[in-house]
């Protein structure tokens, strides 16, 4: 069975009482160049000078490789603490908190993973604070720290994460990955625990307020989150750009589904989370039945391998046009067998059902995940 993290369903557990919530100031950068001034302030300033005494400025872009593990997750190594401890995370933009197995986790999904031990750390700080958060799949709860945690080349001080001290049932244990960094919205944080992306936006330590994401194929290697930046070799298509619908998950309103030419779903727009964390495409389970209906699969999305090739694209018609996935995307083979890589899964949101455009749909394209203007950006990659 796939594993289908969808990371959407964040369980709030108790707030930080002792913590005032942050409003998001704008950094010297973004107020630079708002006033016209930025180009200026650079010409005057070499670039040493300008790191040494605004710092702000002297963030850079950085690379992370994901390992593709059977085209199901995507998920890179960071470490935390003093000396660095080492986790393999899924970095995930349907959630928001960053948290790994502990040497306090007494689940067996902890015994088969590296586990952060606090006393190895000389910059751990502990709190008595708890987090609990339940995932469309599997579930954690712990305690919060902070420490060190380096992505890439990028150095976060003081980033709070999560210490698990249990991991309920085998979802976790057969994970390749340790734990999860997310990449959404504080709002959706459980415990009001601060993003790492927030921490890098807030420390100075991106050059844009933005990341970009490459999922490769058919488990071939090549996959990266780059921050802070936008790589152009995978944009020569152009980038249609989305606003968000809300700063929760990366949101944005849907005004159609079509199979083929024929609209099938979605009829008076609805609304989308663009999901690393989420293999398939999950959408509502009535949506479902028309899209298994309209491309020839029994109830179980069960298919003939020999009509793949004669199977319509899937269309997603967002901010006036369409983004497609074909066929050879969108279905799943396995020893032989067909299926679609489509789910069910209802989510209701104050708008309606939720869709979650899952890998399926973020393999075809280079997506740009932007903080600074609240929009996704969707490259073409074919």
């Amino acid at each position: 069975m796939k594993l289908l993290l969808l990371l959407g369903l964040v369980a709030l557990a108790q707030c930080l009482p002792s913590k005032i919530p942050l409003r998001k100031m704008k950094s010297l950068r973004q107020r630079l160049e708002e006033q016209g001034l930025l180009e200026h302030f650079l010409k005057q300033h070499p670039h040493n000078q300008a790191s040494k005494y605004f710092p702000i400025l002297a963030g850079t872009t950085s690379s992370e490789p994901l390992q593709n593990y059977m085209n199901n997750e995507y998920y890179g190594t960071i470490s935390i603490g003093t000396p660095a401890q080492e986790f393999t995370v899924i970095f995930d933009t349907g959630s928001s908190n960053l948290w790994v197995p502990s040497v306090y986790c007494s689940s067996r999904a902890c015994e088969n993973h590296k586990r952060f031990n606090p006393s190895e750390s000389s910059t751990f700080v502990s709190t008595n604070e708890s987090v609990s958060i339940a995932y469309g799949t599997g579930s954690m709860t712990g305690i919060l720290g902070y420490d060190t945690v380096t992505v890439s080349s990028i150095q976060v001080a003081n980033q709070i994460f999560g210490l698990a001290e249990t991991e309920p049932g085998t979802i976790f244990y057969y994970s390749p990955f340790d734990g999860i960094l997310g990449l959404a919205f504080p709002s959706i944080s459980s415990s009001g625990a601060t993003p790492v992306f927030d921490n890098m936006m807030s420390q100075g330590l991106v050059a844009e307020d933005l990341f970009s994401v490459y999922l490769s194929k058919d488990d071939k290697s090549g996959s990266f989150v780059l921050f802070g930046g936008i790589d152009p070799a995978y944009t020569t298509n152009g980038i249609s750009w989305i606003p968000l619908s809300a700063e929760t998950y990366w949101q944005i309103t849907m005004e159609r589904v079509f199979v083929g030419e024929r609209s099938v779903a979605c009829y008076f727009s609805c609304q989308a989370i663009v999901d690393t964390g989420t293999s398939l495409l999950a959408v509502p389970t009535l949506a479902l039945k028309r899209i298994y209906k309209a491309l020839g699969a029994n109830s179980e999305g069960e298919i003939s391998c020999s009509a793949v090739s004669s199977l319509p694209d899937i269309a997603f018609k967002i901010n006036g046009k369409k983004f497609t996935v074909p066929a050879n995307a969108y279905v799943i083979e396995s020893d032989g067998f067909c299926s679609l890589g489509i789910e069910g899964m209802d989510t209701p949101t104050e708008s309606g059902e939720l869709w979650i455009l899952g890998d399926v749909f973020i393999r075809e394209y280079y997506v740009i995940f932007d903080r600074a203007n609240n929009k996704v950006g969707l490259s073409p990659l074919a």
